[in-house]
């Protein structure tokens, strides 16, 4: 599983079978997990973060999209 970011204690990454489905993103905290859809950013499922951390990881997903639809593109060489 590539991790393509981290900002504070959020690793952003994708794993390497994630190729048939839509581009998205793993967000990672402890044993915590949450993916988001990239295009449009999106929550995609949760376990086990509460309301106020998805908003933040949202915002730094919005501020680092186009960098993660690049590194998915590239990743998957699409």
């Amino acid at each position: 599983m590539p991790a393509i970011h981290r900002e504070g204690p959020y690793s952003f990454s994708f794993y390497s079978d994630d190729r048939r489905e839509p581009p998205h993103i793993h967000v990672k905290r402890d044993r915590n997990e949450a993916k988001f859809w990239l295009d449009p950013v999106q929550l995609a499922r949760n376990a086990g973060f509460r309301q106020t951390e998805l908003n933040r990881m949202s915002r730094i997903i919005e501020q680092n999209e186009a960098m993660m639809l690049e590194r998915w593109y590239a990743y998957f060489d699409q």
